[in-house]
């Protein structure tokens, strides 16, 4: 054997194989495509795509590494999800999960997603706020110093969920 050799079984490797599975009806309710990679947490991907986030908690997308699913403009297509490996802890993405797929955490994070708009399509401009940014800073408001976000500010559309004027 030589460093860095790798030694190829003689039988295929089939992915994801006797790891639980579903299927979700997925649309996107924007205006903008929006495309998935194989290994983003499914229940915190873009707003605008609606499905139900509670079935795809703890789940990806059944694809190989690498590969990505996109959705165009009201565009609905069913998708493939496989439960997540390893320790199936998610930290970072749109920070719905913050820890464990497991458990119950599925009710913090359904609690978190519909305090910022994942629950379901959100219509209407972004007047006044950082258009695409969940800040939660009006943006326009002299009473708020630089950079202080209020806590208690509704979810503000995505930029791809914003109604546009010609």
């Amino acid at each position: 054997m030589k460093p860095g050799e790798v030694i190829c079984a003689d039988a295929p490797i089939v992915l994801n194989e006797g790891r639980p599975t579903k299927k979700l009806s997925v649309t996107n309710k924007g205006d903008r495509p929006v495309q998935v990679g194989s290994h983003f947490h499914f229940f915190e991907v873009n707003r605008c795509l609606e499905f139900d986030r509670a079935e795809a908690f703890g789940y990806r997308l059944d694809v190989p590494s690498g590969n990505s699913v996109r959705f165009e403009p009201g565009e609905t297509k069913e998708v493939q999800l496989v439960e997540m490996g390893g320790s199936k802890t998610v930290y970072g993405l749109n920070d719905l999960t913050r820890g464990k797929t497991v458990g119950r955490n599925l009710d913090a994070a359904l609690s978190k997603a519909t305090r910022r708009g994942f629950d379901a399509y959100v219509e209407g401009p972004a007047t006044g706020f950082a258009a695409g940014w969940d800040l939660g800073v009006d943006v326009d408001g002299a009473d708020l110093e630089e950079g202080a976000a209020d806590a208690t500010a509704p979810a503000r559309p995505c930029c791809c969920c914003e109604s546009k004027e010609d």
